[in-house]
């Protein structure tokens, strides 16, 4: 079992914990509730409080993960946005996995018992642009839009792509400074952009969600109360505790520097980007949303909702390197083989994603959001779950060995 997959509780609080630093209230950004695709579950289930997260009980993150737009403030990702393609087809190709299984400490599990035992609501495998299995659980629907949490982190780093191409970004060697005038003469002189794409940025950061006065639980008081200039004055506040780019620590908070960073350069709300950069051109079935911030920041790290589909197609623009359905692609020529490069800091983590061997990759949210990518089996394979707060290793572990077993299974 690799170290990431071991230590799931760790990155929990990098995915999670941005959740509770947002907007004051449900509501939508920009009038989403009009929107005929908003979730579809049961609107009296008990939603959890927005101000713990981290803390849901399973009910409440089952009635809440598909419902983060009547807790928090959000922005909708259109995929109308001047868009002349029609939906991007996912043609059926049904595979019967009746007979799947796989091992786990000594005990075989159908694919059914992995579905139910690691709560997986939705479950999608994509296989050369063909959908093989698609199933709903737990009251998930195709056209429900799921929460991301960290997977949102992955999206990010596919804009800063974006505009890197488009000439927003001169250069991912740039200081971020350049971008974030707050940042000059801090802790941040001499951090890039890349660093921060890597997480090794070289500031000390405490990623523990148990503690309640660890940066994570207290970054979330600071944009609830005083927004962006109260963040940036936050992270600043932090020292410098190796070289920039040597050591890898992953910090949440820096990408949501990378989100100030995006909206500075581009002088657009990321959902605005992202909807004229993938979500209308690789024609996406249903508008995203994403949750802002109180004064309208999307946040960068987490909480970016879809339809389990959509992230499907995401995957597959991900997997083409950033190119649309007519071959134009929106990130540089090798802007993806730089994303899944080990960085010098660590062998497990590129461009805000994380990798695996054989080129393999994957956005990967806490509690069980994750979109694998396998590119030499031409492979996508979407989950949306509620993993429980308290659930442990074994959660990650079973992911790991099922997803195993199905790629030797699809690829006989």
């Amino acid at each position: 079992m690799r170290a990431r997959e071991r230590n799931w509780r760790w990155l929990c609080a990098c995915a999670c914990a941005v959740a509770a630093l947002t907007a004051c209230g449900g509501g939508d950004a920009d009038q989403q509730a009009q929107d005929p695709f908003r979730n579809n579950s049961n609107p009296n289930a008990e939603l959890g409080p927005r101000d713990s997260v981290l803390f849901w009980t399973p009910s409440q993150q089952q009635a809440s993960y598909p419902n983060m737009d009547r807790i928090f403030t959000t922005r909708t990702i259109s995929r109308m946005s001047g868009s002349p393609h029609a939906v991007y087809d996912l043609p059926a190709a049904p595979i019967d996995l009746a007979a799947f299984s796989y091992t786990y400490a000594g005990r075989s599990y159908s694919l059914a018992e992995f579905a139910e035992r690691n709560r997986v609501a939705g479950l999608l495998m994509i296989k050369a642009g063909r959908v093989l299995h698609e199933s709903y659980r737990f009251g998930h629907t195709r056209d429900t839009r799921w929460t991301s949490f960290s997977i949102a982190k992955s999206i990010t780093s596919m804009l800063i792509g974006a505009a890197v191409r488009d000439g927003y970004i001169g250069s991912l060697d740039e200081p971020v400074a350049t971008y974030i005038p707050e940042l000059r003469g801090s802790v941040y002189d001499g951090v890039t952009v890349r660093h921060l794409l890597q997480m090794s940025s070289g500031v000390q950061w405490n990623e523990d969600y148990s503690d309640p006065q660890g940066d994570v639980a207290r970054v979330g008081t600071v944009l609830r109360e005083g927004g962006i200039p109260a963040f940036t004055e936050f992270m600043t506040g932090h020292p410098r505790v190796a070289a920039p780019g040597t050591v890898f620590r992953y910090n949440t908070g820096e990408t949501d520097l990378l989100g100030i960073l995006l909206k500075n350069a581009t002088h657009q709300d990321l959902s605005t980007y992202l909807s004229q950069k993938v979500w209308s051109q690789f024609a996406m079935e249903a508008d995203a949303f994403w949750v802002v911030t109180t004064d309208g920041l999307e946040v960068a790290a987490c909480c970016l909702s879809a339809t389990l589909r959509d992230f499907g197609r995401f995957g597959i623009f991900a997997m083409r390197g950033g190119t649309l359905a007519d071959g134009t692609r929106i990130v540089p020529d090798d802007w993806l083989q730089r994303s899944i490069t080990a960085s010098p800091a660590s062998a497990d983590y590129g461009y805000l994603w994380w990798l695996f061997p054989t080129n393999n990759f994957a956005a990967i949210g806490v509690f069980g959001q994750s979109i694998h990518l396998f590119p030499q089996d031409e492979l996508v394979v979407v989950m949306q779950s509620f993993w429980p707060a308290d659930g442990g290793p074994e959660y990650a572990a079973h992911r790991s060995a099922f997803l195993s077993a199905l790629r030797v299974t699809l690829t006989q």
